[in-house]
């Protein structure tokens, strides 16, 4: 390999990794560019943590004769097999000491001592090498600070010095490359953890500006948990945040897959919004949204009493208004929300379903826009004051199912 090649592949990978292309393709393009100029790679890895509320990070895989497995995610470390294949790994190893490399030449007889290792000798591969390309303080990302990789090949001699010379010489491009897209990846992800799908799209997309915000018309959602306080003050503190993520997921889910949009949680309390193309639209998904979390509650309520752990109910408040959606907050602080009469007005909505004794109350403008289909199942419970609301309203409710 001579220098217009590392040119070449160099220039490949800046102009790839620019583009967005997926860390997989990154790593099968690097792969299938050095053998076309006659480094013998026929096997490689590359690992990256990331920051994910599920996974720790990804791993990503490419071989020369075979299909496997391009893309796994891993878990957070603890017990189990990958936990313990990490700790057997060569990766690992670079992890923890100062070496930024390591090799086995199986055909010089180096030792079998790392995991997989043994499976690559049976398989026919003569020499191995990794890699850890570490980033520095300032280019960080909670656990994203390193770039591992790792070459295996069956050529008889195994790499060449001046295929390992390569290696080195490029590898941080792809390192660099690998981390642009990984960043810009967890960047959508932080995002979306903490906006939802909608808001974060458009402040990705560059709506970030304090007071811009667009007027729409929505199905207000508004939840929280029926005798909280009272569960809070009598259970075992530590039960609080696993009891509050349990139902916080019925929730959420619930809303999610009617198609609704969560955004904000405040303690046990949830609000979230549903557009359609139709007011109808709207609300349909919301009701639909509703009777998915009457059965995870269900469920939910009966695995935790089998566990002896407190249970509870969710009310909810169901409103149809106009809301303003956008950025509110100071020049470097904010919160991409709805505000308007209409969320004031479902939260007290909601905050009456204690006294009134009712899992689930409705505006009258929501209960206007109700499908055919559903209107027997509505019950009209009268006229009544809302904190803060000129006049009393008319307030509607579901009738259980027998």
């Amino acid at each position: 390999m001579d220098d217009r090649h590392v040119i070449e592949i160099t220039a490949w990978l800046m102009q790839s990794g620019l583009k967005g292309m997926s860390e997989a393709d990154l790593l099968a393009g690097f792969c299938e560019r050095c053998r076309a100029i006659g480094m013998p790679v026929e096997r490689s890895v590359a690992v990256m943590d990331t920051l994910h509320p599920i996974y720790e990070g990804r791993a990503f895989r490419w071989d020369a004769r075979q299909d496997i497995e391009r893309v796994s995610e891993y878990g957070v470390a603890g017990p189990g097999n990958f936990s313990d294949n990490w700790l057997r790994s060569a990766f690992h190893h670079l992890e923890t000491g100062d070496a930024n490399e390591v090799r086995r030449c199986f055909h010089r007889g180096d030792p079998v001592d790392f995991y997989l290792l043994d499976d690559l000798k049976a398989s026919g591969f003569t020499d191995f090498i990794a890699m850890a390309h570490r980033f520095g303080d300032g280019g960080t990302i909670g656990e994203i600070d390193c770039f591992f990789s790792h070459f295996a090949t069956r050529a008889r001699e195994g790499f060449s010095e001046s295929d390992l010379a390569a290696l080195r010489e490029l590898l941080p491009c792809l390192a660099l490359a690998v981390k642009c897209v990984t960043v810009s990846g967890v960047a959508g992800t932080i995002a979306r953890v903490y906006l939802g799908e909608d808001a974060a799209n458009q402040v990705l997309h560059g709506k970030i500006t304090r007071g811009r915000s667009d007027r729409i018309s929505a199905a207000l959602w508004f939840s929280d948990l029926a005798n909280f306080t009272h569960i809070s003050d009598t259970v075992d503190p530590e039960e609080i945040i696993p009891m509050l993520n349990d139902y916080a997921d019925a929730v959420i889910s619930s809303v999610q897959e009617a198609g609704g949009e969560v955004l904000k949680l405040m303690g046990d309390g949830t609000l979230a919004i549903f557009r359609g193309r139709k007011p109808t639209e709207a609300c349909a998904a919301a009701l639909s949204a509703r009777a998915m979390l009457d059965k995870r509650l269900a469920d939910l309520n009966a695995q935790r009493r089998i566990e002896g752990r407190p249970i509870t109910d969710v009310y909810l408040g169901l409103h149809m208004g106009d809301v303003f959606y956008g950025n509110i907050g100071s020049r470097d602080r904010l919160d991409f929300t709805v505000i308007g009469p209409a969320v004031n007005e479902v939260s007290r909505i909601v905050s009456l379903c204690r006294s009134l004794q009712r899992k689930v109350l409705m505006s009258a403008s929501f209960a206007a826009i109700v499908p055919q289909a559903q209107l027997d199942d509505l019950l009209s419970i009268g006229q009544h004051a809302l904190r803060g609301v000129n006049r009393a309203q008319e307030l509607f409710t579901l009738i259980p199912a027998l």
